[in-house]
């Protein structure tokens, strides 16, 4: 479809993923607001790269809805989305258990995907048109020990795109999961060192970047997407079992 003159929201647009992504479709034509809750970061970036900022806690349903009001308001129309905010826990499920981080990290990556999309499907009804790209990752697509409650919410993000994304692609609107493995963003900070001791390589954010900008083009919805290391973007393949088969005769 191309981007010149289209309109994008990013939330977690401060910084990482959101501000490469924001970065890219500015270069490629398109106005973008960043919506993100680090206020002083987020002008930083919206000056250095030509955008529009709003602080946007996406734990709360009004402040996604103020994010689309607030593009419309600047831009008259939204094309693109991309609900991208998400935090890491290190909680575990038994020791270690941190009520008020499960609630966060609940609160950010899941419930920001589903406010973000209450919010911002009306205002693409309006196009009769738009794309959506919701970010869950790897660990929505395989288990992670380490953090199970980021599994759990990064694999509701994917099931809610494939549940979605038939839909709304019906109406002209794509709705897919973005599944990249570890890029190099704050959100690996805590846990690079295993990492490489593991021997576990870290994506380029460009790389991740690329994903998202063929996603946004995609004439498909309700996949989940892989961008992985020395591996080519592509629709994770989820095995499909048989049913049960009626006895003959």
């Amino acid at each position: 479809m191309g981007f010149q003159g289209k309109v994008a929201l990013v939330t977690g647009g401060a910084n990482g993923l959101g501000r490469a992504t924001a970065a890219r479709l500015i270069g490629q034509g398109a106005s973008v607001v960043l919506a993100d809750i680090e206020a002083e970061t987020g002008e930083a970036a919206a000056n250095d790269l030509g955008a529009d900022f709003i602080q946007t806690d996406v734990t709360v349903p009004e402040a996604s809805h103020a994010a689309v009001d607030f593009t419309l308001e600047k831009h008259g129309k939204l094309d693109l989305a991309f609900l991208n905010a998400g935090i890491v826990t290190g909680s575990g499920l038994i020791e270690h258990f941190d009520l008020d981080g499960y609630r966060r990290a609940m609160g950010v990556n899941l419930d920001g995907v589903v406010f973000g999309l209450n919010a911002v499907v009306p205002a693409m009804r309006e196009n009769g048109s738009g794309s959506i790209i919701a970010t869950s990752s790897l660990a929505g697509l395989a288990p992670t020990p380490y953090d199970p409650v980021y599994c759990a919410n990064k694999h509701a993000v994917q099931a809610i795109c494939r549940s979605m994304g038939p839909l709304l692609f019906e109406e002209g609107i794509t709705l897919n999961a973005l599944c990249p493995g570890f890029a190099e963003t704050r959100i690996v900070d805590g846990i690079k060192e295993g990492l490489d001791e593991a021997g576990i390589p870290l994506i380029k954010v460009e790389k991740v970047v690329d994903g998202v900008m063929e996603l946004f083009e995609a004439d498909f919805a309700g996949e989940a997407f892989m961008v992985q290391a020395g591996m080519e973007p592509q629709i994770f393949k989820f095995r499909r079992v048989p049913g049960p088969r009626a006895e003959e005769g």
